[in-house]
């Protein structure tokens, strides 16, 4: 029951997470069309492509651990070390293999499988028996006192 209980908790914060990492690498991707436009037409803007590039992937692969962390210990879990370090290498994964999707246009999204992936991997990872942590468990009821 405890494992069920810690791998939804997981697989909601997951999806936050992975949401939220989503959200910074297309708003910042879209920054990197805007100066490549910019650029185009003649008028920099201070940025380039290129830099505004970077940028994404470099938030995009900070922001899902923290809010992966950050979400599991608010939801009471301890040792959220494996999930985080499992959902951070499934997510950059998958933007590794998806980016070529949503670098052709702007507001595209990366493939709905592969983001469903990482959440469910990330949630499996929560699964992992950790060293050192004992379920909890209730107390036995005691005997009735004597004489009652």
């Amino acid at each position: 029951m405890i494992l069920v209980s810690r791998a939804l908790k997981t697989l909601a914060v997951a999806s936050l997470a992975v949401a939220a990492a989503h959200l910074i690498l297309s708003d910042t991707l879209r920054l990197g069309f805007s100066a490549q436009a910019a650029a185009t037409l003649g008028s920099p803007q201070g940025y380039g492509a290129d830099q505004a590039f970077t940028t994404a992937l470099v938030n995009t692969a900070l922001v899902l651990p923290l809010v992966l962390w950050a979400g599991l210990r608010i939801a009471g879990e301890r040792r959220v070390g494996i999930p985080v370090l499992v959902g951070t290498v499934a997510w950059i994964t998958a933007v590794w293999h998806g980016l070529d999707v949503i670098d052709d246009a702007p507001g595209a999204i990366l493939p709905l499988p592969s983001l469903g992936l990482v959440v469910l991997v990330a949630a499996l990872g929560s699964l992992v028996p950790r060293k050192g942590v004992t379920p909890r468990r209730t107390a036995p009821p005691s005997p009735p006192a004597p004489g009652a």
